[in-house]
């Protein structure tokens, strides 16, 4: 059967396309419940353990905050609890439809969601341009969405999730021994450099100001860029990472958008350049060889 489908992907490319741009838009649809719930689910997890250990009574929680994972409940309109049927939760079209508003109360519905949806199918679009009908697709499409959730979840709540970052390094190992992207031997001494590099940079900050500069998530982050890419992308990720980060820091601070000493995730901008490195970092690193 996969075979069939590789057959047609191959002979219709508008076919394999289409198919990868719906498939993406449906899964940024469910990225916004991961970034939403995901931190609500390990805040309650927190403070459930921590009672435990400390001996005391049982956390109490609200039953829907008892029962809540990424599957239940359906979405519903935060303001009235209106649930929402599937004609109200088709990807971008619903948000036109209802014209920004819950259907039930009138509650404007944040622009965040159909823009997600549109950043995840059109990202997803420029994977398959960059790999074609092939495994490395389907790795990137992984790679991508994860990426895309992890940036959401930093953005607002400055917490890189091991139930994301930990399976994106061992999955990227796992690949290697597929040489799907990169060698084994270049993905684990790659995860191990990237780990060890921020870790480092975190020491010196605290040793030199006595305060963090960065969470352990980031350390993770890149360790698990660099098992997905190897060792020879990781000078390129931090070298973009590092600019990006800067010129919207500054940004921020003309703008009066962000204060000095006010912490800056630095997650999105890791992932960002990870996932350039993912589609054009040969071309990049060739460019800038023959430049040089």
């Amino acid at each position: 059967m996969f075979e069939n489908i590789t057959v047609i992907f191959q002979s219709t490319p508008w076919i394999f396309y289409s198919s990868v741009l719906f498939f993406g838009l449906c899964v940024g649809s469910f990225l916004n419940v991961v970034a939403y719930r995901l931190p609500i689910m390990m805040e309650r997890d927190w403070k459930r353990e921590c009672h435990e250990f400390l001996q005391l009574e049982p956390a109490k929680f609200d039953d829907k905050l008892v029962t809540l994972n990424l599957a239940t409940p359906a979405s519903a309109c935060p303001n009235c609890g209106h649930k929402l049927p599937f004609w109200e939760n088709i990807p971008v079209i619903s948000y036109l439809f209802l014209t920004g508003k819950c259907s039930s109360c009138g509650t404007a519905i944040s622009i965040q969601y159909p823009v997600v949806e549109l950043i995840t199918g059109i990202a997803s679009l420029f994977a398959a341009f960059a790999f074609g009908v092939s495994m490395q697709t389907l790795a990137a499409l992984f790679f991508t969405w994860a990426l895309i959730a992890l940036t959401l979840i930093d953005l607002k709540k400055q917490l890189l999730p091991d139930n994301i970052t930990l399976p994106l390094l061992w999955s990227g190992i796992l690949l290697s021994l597929f040489n799907i992207f990169t060698d084994l031997t270049s993905s684990v001494i790659g995860a191990m450099a990237g780990y060890l590099v921020l870790w480092s940079v975190y020491q010196l900050f605290k040793l030199v100001t006595k305060k963090e500069g960065m969470g352990f998530g980031d350390f993770k982050l890149l360790a698990a860029l660099g098992a997905w890419l190897g060792i020879s992308y990781l000078p390129q990720i931090i070298l973009v990472s590092s600019v990006i980060g800067s010129v919207a820091g500054i940004s921020m601070l003309l703008m009066g958008k962000t204060k000095q000493q006010q912490a800056i995730p630095f997650g999105p901008y890791l992932a960002f350049a990870g996932w350039i490195a993912l589609l054009w970092g040969e071309t990049i690193n060739q460019t800038y060889l023959s430049f040089l």
